[in-house]
């Protein structure tokens, strides 16, 4: 399975969610059943003999990925969502949006001192959620050991303002 070709299983679709944009649609690749488990598959071998603790998915589409990958390593999922979707005592990262700012939150008890969290979404563009997600974990005194995506989009630098978090992509398209 070294040689699939993921890219081909992603749908692009231009101008959405407005002008100028070129969508990187992964619903079509996770109704192919091979590149889905070809996505597990190369995310366990990169991250299974990294002393990984706990896996965070972020909403919503670093959940499928997540979910997936935390359970062929037999670790637990923690979730990272949006603003006001957790039930119980929550801890809140504010981060950049284009126009404005947003927040995610994580449970506060969800991550202890001494995990070791890789943290998992579908796409890196400009890293501003991922860099949010990584200083949640910190403040609840787990260490990132990793940050992992289906695809970066290079020309946005997201991956390049999260060096330090090791992140590690399957794929790249250009033209963000």
């Amino acid at each position: 399975m070294d040689n699939f070709d993921l890219k081909s299983t992603i749908r692009t679709v231009p101008d959405w969610p407005k002008p100028g944009i070129m969508f990187r649609d992964i619903t079509t690749l996770i109704e192919n059943p091979d590149a889905f488990r070809y996505c597990i598959e190369r995310l366990k071998q990169e991250y299974q003999n990294k002393n990984i603790t706990k896996i965070a998915g972020i909403e919503s589409r670093g959940f499928i990925f997540g979910a997936a990958l935390a359970h062929e390593m037999k670790l637990p999922l923690v979730l990272i969502r949006k603003k006001g979707k957790l039930p119980a005592a929550t801890l809140a990262q504010e981060y950049q949006l284009e126009y404005g700012t947003d927040k995610i939150e994580i449970h506060k008890d969800a991550i202890m001192k001494g995990d070791n969290v890789l943290i998992i979404d579908d796409l890196i563009a400009t890293g501003g959620t991922i860099e949010a997600a990584c200083k949640l974990v910190e403040k609840l005194q787990g260490k990132v050991m990793g940050c992992a995506f289906v695809i970066n989009l290079p020309e946005l630098n997201g991956a390049d303002k999260i060096k330090k978090y090791n992140p590690f992509h399957l794929i790249e398209f250009e033209g963000g």
